[in-house]
């Protein structure tokens, strides 16, 4: 098992972690939370033995193989596949040594290595490396693709396929969703449930803790807690940890007043969709667990529109895409006000490339975008994080914007979004992802939109700050299409969703759920076509098999046929040719035949004859032994 006992650790001079005391068990699947810059990463370094205690003992068994997700990814010629195998080390050592003892001819150790292979299923390792490929989104096509092809986002996946294709004790998880889309995030959260070893995760996705975890460990000021239970079991011990503190009760109640006032004018506009009831229970679950977020840094909400066109925006039978490349094709789309949709579909779909096109970000290759008159759009994406100024603060991004409003009213809506004090003057090229995915949001917010375009927007931000973006958005009275791997979120805001794949954007009649079974029964039916297509081809190979041995044994049969022939003519002509040679060597041994004068022609004709056998018999000895040599290398029909 993994034991702290008395843990401290720091960054620098700043403390971390301290006097932690606690003990992990094999097989415990461990879900640690805590505000960003808290000490999760550095807890995770500790782990992996690149960081010692400042004091105290963190022991993990020795024995232990630890797998974590690299955060850099060289520029490597590697196809994807072979990149994704490279994670499990056991496999490649194996492999060598293999390659080493075939050119030994060590028979003895090419035996042991076989079985070995066997014991860890090395034969299989290149189909579940094209599984794991698959699960994370990667074509079939684009698993022989090497790893520099690839952008940064999908070299991220490569690397979480190759830390899940190591055979680890404990595997360290730090944000692994976040490169990830929901088909993704579905897949990856079936796959750790089947994982045998020990999990730890780092994760702001609360579905996805509840549905992999069974423990969290908290950390908050320098203490770390352990809870039994997945995320919401421990949002709802925390909540009435919480609520025994009056003023923090007192918070909640406003809070929860909001949450209600919110579902009653919800339940009076929903009454047919099961999503709209869908999003009634999310709420419902809101009320339930802010209390265990009373004390968040984060209170923002977003501003009521001050008039939206109507309709706001139509697609008119539009075709988008990437160069000659059409993604999507005949789309007709018509967004009114009020209106609050989730776009659903399998990685790849188009799902990006429709926010972009309702953005105006992206032009149709065919048909018409009509944009209203009044329009005022609010468009998130993670590439507008490069458009932010790393020189400048966050207060400098907006007295830049509005350079009439009172710098006090600036630093109050930032307060809300946790940029207080020094922070907000502080430039903010250092800042991490999630910090400047907060001031990216905080400017979209300040714009007033009435019709929100999120792609992603709670990639990078930890859990206080999805719960309060979640509770804003579902009370925004605007207009809002939304892409997004977060479950609760997606439940929380959405009234209605689109189904955006194979080519085409339609309604999709069903909820969350329902999607998550229309993915289920995709997987099904496209696993089956695999393994049908799988044994069709096996079968063409096993019958093209047939053929090419036939076709070789043919071709074979066509070379010894000629050779057979002539060896068989020479061994007879070889046996007379050798009987008549030993005949007149033995009549050219006689002493007679030399005594006699008078026969020196006839002794001339025999031992002219005698030295034409013997060079016949050699050349035609000569021809037998190159013949056995091409029958030896035709082989056996």
């Amino acid at each position: 098992m993994i034991l702290f006992r008395n843990l401290v650790l720091a960054r620098g001079a700043k403390r971390l972690i301290d006097s932690a005391s606690l003990q992990i068990h094999p097989g415990w699947r461990i879900g640690l939370v805590g505000a960003n810059g808290s000490g999760k990463s550095t807890l995770f370094a500790a782990l992996r033995g690149l960081l010692h205690a400042d004091s105290g003992d963190l022991e993990i068994p020795a024995a232990w193989t630890i797998a974590h997700v690299a955060q850099e990814t060289p520029a490597l010629d590697t196809p994807a596949i072979e990149y994704a195998l490279d994670g499990d080390a056991e496999l490649r050592q194996l492999e060598a040594d293999l390659r080493a003892a075939e050119s030994a001819h060590d028979g003895h150790k090419i035996g042991e290595l076989h079985a070995r292979l066997q014991e860890i299923d090395g034969y299989g390792a290149r189909a579940r490396a094209a599984a794991l490929l698959d699960g994370l989104g990667f074509l079939p096509d684009e698993i022989e693709r090497p790893v520099a092809s690839f952008s940064g986002g999908w070299r991220m996946r490569l690397n979480l396929a190759q830390a899940l294709m190591c055979r680890s004790d404990l595997l360290l998880l730090d944000e692994p969703t976040n490169h990830l889309d929901l088909d993704a995030v579905i897949w990856l959260e079936k796959w750790l449930a089947s994982y045998r070893g020990t999990l730890m995760l780092i994760s702001h996705d609360r579905d996805f803790l509840d549905g992999t975890v069974d423990h969290i460990l908290y950390l908050a000021d320098q203490k770390l807690t352990l809870y039994s239970g997945n995320y919401s079991d421990f949002e709802g011990q925390k909540a009435a940890q919480l609520a025994q503190q009056q003023a923090m009760f007192e918070r909640q109640q406003r809070e929860i007043a909001h949450l209600e006032s919110y579902i009653n004018r919800f339940r009076a506009k929903a009454t047919k969709a099961r999503q709209a009831q869908s999003r009634i229970k999310a709420l419902d679950r809101m009320e339930r667990i802010a209390a265990a977020h009373v004390d968040t840094p984060f209170d923002f909400t977003i501003p009521a529109p001050q008039r939206a066109p109507d309709p706001m925006l139509v697609l008119d039978n539009v075709a988008a895409g990437y160069g000659d490349k059409r993604v999507l094709e005949g789309v007709k789309l018509t967004l009114r006000p009020g209106m609050r949709i989730g776009l659903l579909g399998p990685n790849g779909a188009g799902k990006s490339t429709l926010i972009r096109l309702l953005a105006g970000e992206a032009a149709p290759l065919a048909g018409e975008r009509i944009e209203a008159k009044g329009l005022a759009v609010g468009y998130f994406a993670q590439h507008q994080l490069e458009h932010l100024r790393p020189d400048e603060s966050p207060l400098a991004h907006f007295t830049r914007r509005e350079p009439q409003t009172r710098e006090q009213e600036l630093r109050d809506y930032l307060g809300g979004f946790d940029f207080r004090g020094g922070m907000a003057d502080t430039p903010i090229g250092p800042f991490s992802g999630g910090e400047k995915a907060r001031l990216a949001l905080a400017l979209l917010v300040r714009g007033q939109p009435n019709l929100m375009l999120l792609d992603e927007p709670t990639n990078h931000l930890d859990l206080e700050m999805r719960h309060a973006l979640t509770k804003a958005l579902a009370e925004y009275e605007g207009s809002m299409v939304l892409v997004s791997h977060d479950r609760a979120l997606l439940r929380t805001v959405c009234d209605a969703f689109l189904l955006v794949a194979d080519g085409k954007v339609e309604a999709f009649d069903g909820d969350l759920d329902d999607y998550l079974a229309w993915l289920d029964a995709r997987r099904a039916r496209t696993a089956a076509v695999n393994v049908d297509t799988t044994a069709q081809q096996d079968k063409a190979a096993r019958l093209q098999a047939r053929a090419d041995e036939k076709a070789e044994r043919q071709t074979k049969l066509n070379r010894r046929r000629p050779l057979t022939k002539e060896l068989e003519q020479l061994e007879r002509k070889l046996e007379g040719w050798n009987g008549e040679k030993k005949l007149l060597d033995q009549r050219l041994a006689d002493p007679a035949l030399y005594a006699n004068k008078a026969d020196s022609t006839q002794l001339q004709t025999l031992l002219k004859r005698q030295a034409e056998l013997a060079v016949m018999i050699e050349e035609g000895e000569l021809r037998w032994l190159e013949i056995h040599t091409e029958l030896e290398e035709i082989g056996e029909v």
